[in-house]
This record gives structure tokens, sequence and C-alpha cells, in this order.
């Protein structure tokens, strides 16, 4: 299902108005400025075409997961790092539109409802990357590539699509317990952030050792004068 996109659909009106309610005289908390009567019928008008983006959206979104929690008995999500897409200030307006965390949200508890079982894929599982006619796996895949082309197989087909056999396959391999990622046993031991995968060198001047909460020791602090010191006396840096 395609995103429906209400609010570039508003997009022009809801600025039309953002226009109005700018030139109007509004509130000011310094001066204590009251707003005109102008500037509240503006402000109105608004929040009606706000209000009317966040409804459409909320429904349109109801009604998506309501009917994939109806239909399937095993829903595939990813866990996305949407925060992290949000910073890509030419997506960020149709990722925020799309509502990836409420669609998680709902798929949660409407599943346990429904009585399906909710399968999310590790934030590192390449199911893009990875060719699901053979398995091989690509180095890099550019968001802008849209069809998959395998080099191994030969496998031509839709990127959205290759992705999806690839989700499948990983929920079939969780019922079996085959020891992928998904496996039960094996999102145990892995953590969802991933920052044991990422490989980040520490700076020589912050390694760990005895001192401030940042991990530098302070010049004046030595090692034996830390051994000398009795416990009970308080250790004061400041």
């Amino acid at each position: 299902m395609p995103n429906p996109r209400y609010l570039d659909a508003a997009l022009k009106e809801l600025c039309r108005v953002s226009r109005t309610v700018s030139r109007r005289r509004g509130p000011d908390r310094r001066t204590g400025q009251q707003p005109s009567r102008r500037w509240e019928k503006a402000s109105k008008a608004r929040n009606k075409v706000q209000h009317r983006i966040a409804n459409l959206r909320e429904d349109a979104l109801h009604k998506l997961t309501s009917a994939v929690a109806a239909e399937y008995g095993t829903v595939v999500v990813e866990d996305l790092n949407v925060a992290g897409m949000l910073r890509n200030r030419r997506l960020a307006r149709r990722i925020a539109d799309a509502g990836f965390g409420e669609i998680r949200r709902q798929l949660t508890y409407k599943t346990r409802r429904n009585g399906c079982r909710l399968v999310a894929a590790d934030r590192w599982f390449p199911s893009s990357k990875i060719c699901s006619g053979c398995g091989a796996v690509k180095a890099k895949l550019p968001l802008h590539i849209r069809t998959y082309h395998c080099d191994a197989c030969g496998l031509v087909l839709d990127r959205d699509a290759n992705a999806a056999h690839n989700l499948a396959a990983l929920a079939a391999a969780a019922v079996t317990g085959t020891g992928v990622a998904a496996d039960p046993d094996a999102t145990k031991a892995s953590k969802p952030r991933g920052a044991d995968r990422k490989t980040r060198t520490t700076p020589p001047g912050r390694k760990a050792g005895r001192g401030r909460a940042g991990g530098a020791a302070l010049p004046h602090q030595q090692q034996t004068e830390t051994r000398d010191r009795p416990q009970t006396e308080a250790l004061t840096l400041w």
C-alpha cells in the first residue's frame, strides 16, 4: 500500500493559512500583548488544516495495520533507526509523514489481540542487499537504486520485493529455529541498538581510568596516591 502523503496534498493550503497567521498581531508573552481577533480567526483556520492532516494520517494507519493483522498470521517488521533517518533533510518530511513508529506500535498490540506473531528483524539485517535467489550479499546498495541486480545469479527484481522475500525467509527461519538473527535463542543475545557492532576508535586522551566520569584522569591524580589513601577518606576532585 503506497503512502497517501496527506501532508504533501495539504501543504499548499497549510502554507497559505500559516502566512495569514504570521501577518496578524499575535500574542507576546514578553510584553503581555493580547492577540487580535483576526489572529485568533486565522489561527483556528490553521489548526483546522493541521487537525485534518493528523486525522487522515491516523485513519489511514489504523486501516492499514488492522488489515495486515487480520489477514496474516505472521507479520515481519524491521527495527529501523528512524531518528537517524530523520537527519536526512531530503527525506525527513516523507519519513515523518509515513509514521513508521506508529505503524509498529499499532502492529504490536493488534497482532497480539488477533493471535498473530510479530517478528522484528534486527536493525543490521541487510534485507535489501541480500539476493533472495542465491543468498549473495552486496557490499553497497545506494538508496536511489530501486532495482536489485544480482551479480552472482543474475536475478533482477524490484528492490522492495527482494527485501520482502528476505524478510519472509527470516520469519520462516525464526519458526524453525535455525539460529539466524530472528531465532528466539539468538535474539536474546543481540542488542537492539547494535552499539557493539560499531567500529569506533577511542581517542588516546579518553581512555578509561580512575578519575573523572569521562575517563580522563586529572594531572595531579596519581595511581600511587589512590592506593595509599585509606578507603574511608572522601576523594575530592574539585
